[in-house]
């Protein structure tokens, strides 16, 4: 490969190596396929070099931490030399003898990545006397779990929290060798201001954050006899479970996934594929009513719970452009309600909604007050793609050899603008493949809008819908929805329709999808979310017939009419939890 005028060399391992804008040493011997060792690096973060793994010895500098060193042209560096990998035993070994040591019943047990650099640095025996104290586990959150036996001050989920998020939920506190990770005020994470997006669990190298499990909430429905179990998938999961039973990322694996769900014990299995463009038949209305008549733009998408409660907490004069639709996920919920029940013959209490989701924050979502009537919520339980694979392997399925199954009526019809839902960018294209035939009256020539498309954290793109100019952004990052917000108030941007995801590419990256920090695995799950709408025979949510002749049946008023308001929007204020 031809590498630029700037292109600098230096050695590691007697090995050349070009480098060019590397930050650090670290980065260029990744590059190189030389793996140094790291518990507190992420090269998403900010560089913090506290954990000491990734030392390395430089010609005339010594002994020296990777990942604070930036490249020079000429360096010599040796990686592995006898005192840095006693060194690393060491800082391994110190950190084992402050930590809960239960691996076999920790949640990351063989993704931690503490018990891999054990393994792999050859510590079968801890020489130095244990310090650990249990502390109590925090599990009032109703999407992550927090152990503080298990951490290991690496600070990259502070990091995370502060910098991707802006949220700052998480903190050090303490000094020395009482140094802690805490929420603020050293409170439980159910009472500070945690948007629930579980990037923090993501990315903990250990067990100490991780997402909650209701697995076994699940299985006791599934076998009580006196209850119908239905379950909807969100369009996320299907790109992203296959890399759990050893397959690709952005492998489509819908048909398994049903297959599976079907033989563990669920009643009845639909794709909420079919709530998007259920929730796109409602929120664009509502853009194409505001646009037209000017009024509380810009308008922000509300499908993302861990977005919704970030706008809610940090910025509440913008509440009024809100999108007052609910999630495709909560869309299902009162819709099934409204329909099943007389469909499958079974009452109200009896049917219980389970959802899989790519999503922690749909696990707080569901438990809000506001989606809970009469003592029967709109959506039961949800479960992320990591608690389905648990399933699935409790169930003992060979997943790789399962039948593709389809998904049952009457929720069984979609379309590919409901599929790209689930990446950066897949709201905004099906709302305005919805949005911009019926604002022109026209068929659409084509149905992409790739304008929208990409791994770009903050997007823009402009539109002429005859005569009518149209100004959208797409976002993703809940620091970089901020950045958009202050240059609304400030006047520096203009905007007509806002989509914003907290998580990472959006869905593809959720926090309970299968673990991965790699930008290039979720990008593969958006491609296959794209591919998989271009085998479709319809593309624009307004034409699926099943749904409009759902609304024709069940919904007084039609699509934006007096039974979609009342099952399918919901308060924006900010004290409506």
């Amino acid at each position: 490969m031809k590498m630029s005028e700037n292109a600098k060399t230096l050695t590691i391992n007697k090995i050349k190596i070009n480098f060019e804008s590397e930050r650090n040493i670290l980065e260029v011997a990744r590059k190189a396929g030389i793996e140094i060792p790291t518990l507190c690096y992420h090269s998403e973060l900010s560089i913090y070099g506290a954990c000491r793994l990734c030392l390395v010895e430089i010609k005339g500098l010594g002994i020296v931490a990777s990942c604070t060193a930036r490249p020079q042209d000429g360096m010599e560096i040796l990686t592995h030399t006898e005192e840095i990998r006693e060194i690393r035993k060491t800082a391994i070994e110190l950190i084992l003898a402050n930590h809960d040591q239960d691996c076999t019943i920790c949640p990351k047990s063989t993704l931690c990545k503490l018990q891999s650099l054990a393994q792999k640095h050859g510590i079968n025996e801890i020489r130095f006397k244990r310090t650990f104290v249990r502390r109590p586990v925090d599990k009032s959150s109703y999407s992550i779990v927090r152990d503080p036996n298990k951490c290991i001050l690496c600070g990259i989920c502070v990091r995370a929290c502060g910098e991707i998020q802006s949220v700052t939920a998480l903190g050090f506190a303490g000094r020395g060798a009482k140094s802690t990770v805490v929420p603020q005020f050293n409170k439980n994470l159910s009472e500070v201001k945690c948007v629930n997006c579980g990037l923090c669990a993501t990315v903990c190298p250990v067990g100490a954050l991780s997402v909650r499990d209701d697995v076994d909430s699940v299985w006791k429905v599934i076998n009580n006899p006196t209850k119908t179990v239905v379950v909807q998938i969100a369009p996320a999961v299907r790109v992203a479970i296959g890399e759990a039973f050893g397959g690709k990322a952005g492998n489509v694996e819908i048909g398994r996934i049903i297959a599976a769900l079907k033989k563990i014990g669920f009643d009845k299995v639909f794709d909420t594929s079919f709530a998007a463009d259920q929730t796109i038949f409602e929120e664009a209305t509502e853009f194409i009513k505001r646009k037209t008549n000017n009024e509380n733009l810009p308008l922000f998408t509300s499908c993302c719970p861990a977005w919704v409660k970030f706008a809610k907490q940090f910025l509440p004069d913008l509440l009024h452009n809100l999108s007052t639709c609910k999630s495709p996920q909560q869309m299902f919920g009162p819709t099934a309600r409204l329909i099943l029940p007389d469909l499958l013959g079974v009452k109200q209490e009896d049917l219980v909604i389970v959802s899989i989701m790519p999503c922690t924050a749909k696990k707080y979502e569901c438990k809000q007050e506001k989606f809970i009537k009469d003592g029967i919520a709109d959506v039961d339980h949800v479960l992320t793609t990591q608690e389905l694979v648990r399933m699935i392997n409790e169930a003992g399925l060979c997943f790789n050899e399962l039948e593709p199954a389809e998904a049952d009526e009457p929720f069984n019809s979609y379309t590919g603008g409901g599929v790209i839902f689930g990446t950066t960018g897949g709201v905004m294209e099906a709302a305005l493949r919805f949005a911009v035939e019926k604002i022109s009256g026209k068929k659409l020539e084509k149905f992409e809008f790739k304008e929208v498309r990409g791994e770009k954290a903050i997007k823009e793109a402009a539109f002429d819908v005859n005569g009518l100019k149209i100004n959208v952004c797409v976002v993703y990052g809940l620091s970089n929805a901020r950045k958009v917000a202050d240059l609304i108030r400030k006047g520096e941007a203009k905007y007509d329709f806002i989509e914003v995801m907290a998580c990472p590419l959006g869905c593809v990256g959720g926090a309970g999808q299968p673990v991965t920090n790699d930008m290039q695995e979720r990008i593969a799950r958006a491609t296959g979310l794209y591919k998989s709408d271009a085998s479709f025979k319809l593309h624009n949510p307004q034409d699926n017939k099943q749904l409009l002749d759902c609304y024709k049946k069940y919904f007084e008023g039609g699509i934006g009419g007096h039974t979609a308001h009342l099952l399918l929007h919901t308060s924006t204020k900010n004290n409506d939890e």
